[in-house]
């Protein structure tokens, strides 16, 4: 199977599926990633912060996939932002990859009360000048925060990965994105867990497309144009995320699972962390 690309602004593409290696210790994150694999993940989204880099490059390096059909992300963490820390973030991080070229770098989170993610993207910028770098994004940030960096630089991220699901749909945000040619990624797809998964009308759409509730969820995501990467350690898991291309939400349905938003975060709101 074949997953989607998403077309983004600098005329490059991501794949519209991927593995999100969060929270997955870093003794299993090598074999995870190599289950992904070999299942058909091409994408996979780690972060510095995540410790666990390290298992993306080694699960890399044997895999022994050509190096132009994988997409890798990671992120910069919040205390090495400003210039010249951010460049020696890189540094480190495409070192734990085994990687000469990243695909996507994203700065993590805005912390706005630091004052340094103008310095930070103006790294990026040079990074991706440099040819170390193909694709230049954000997560977690703001309008206003994107607003600055364009005002600032006259350079778009082309992507911002927030928290995005049915109980947490930013509507305001997702169509400022759309209207920006922005992609958005979704971190953190099913909620993680329980509760929503549980909800009555997700329930019901899984039983009516003969689908669990997470794929459901999953689908939804795809049909709304979002890039998504939920994450698993179990080779069972990764399949059932990965089996969501032979299905696809009504529109009505759709418009059912918009009806479910509470703006309910599981994460940090962005105005806050620093």
């Amino acid at each position: 199977m074949t997953v989607p690309n998403i077309a983004l602004k600098d005329a490059h593409q991501i794949p519209q599926l991927g593995l999100g290696v969060f929270q997955i210790p870093p003794e299993q994150t090598r074999q995870a990633v190599l289950d992904a694999f070999e299942i058909g993940y091409r994408h996979i989204d780690t972060a510095a912060i995540y410790k666990n880099e390290e298992g993306v490059g080694e699960a890399i390096a044997d895999a022994g996939l050509p190096r132009e059909q994988l997409f890798i992300t990671t992120k910069l963490w919040n205390d090495q932002q400003g210039y010249d820390s951010t460049l020696r973030a890189f540094d480190k991080s495409m070192k734990k990859l085994k990687l000469d070229r990243l695909d996507l770098y994203l700065i993590h989170w805005p912390c706005p009360q630091r004052g340094e993610f103008l310095d930070t993207w103006k790294a990026f910028l040079r990074l991706r000048e440099e040819g170390r770098v193909t694709s230049i994004g954000v997560s977690n940030f703001r309008v206003q925060d994107i607003e600055l960096l364009i005002a600032e630089t006259g350079e778009t991220p082309v992507v911002n990965q927030i928290e995005l699901h049915p109980y947490l749909q930013q509507q305001e945000l997702v169509e400022y994105h759309a209207a920006k040619g922005i992609a958005t990624e979704a971190w953190s797809p099913l909620a993680r867990g329980g509760e929503m998964l549980g909800d009555p009308m997700i329930k019901a759409l899984a039983e009516k497309y003969g689908k669990s509730a997470a794929q459901v969820v999953l689908r939804w995501h795809l049909d709304n144009g979002f890039v998504i990467f939920p994450k698993s350690v179990h080779a069972e898991r990764l399949r059932e995320n990965f089996d969501l291309f032979d299905f696809s939400l009504s529109a009505d349905d759709i418009s059912e699972i918009a009806t479910l938003d509470r703006g309910q975060r599981i994460g940090p709101d962005p105005s806050a962390l620093n």
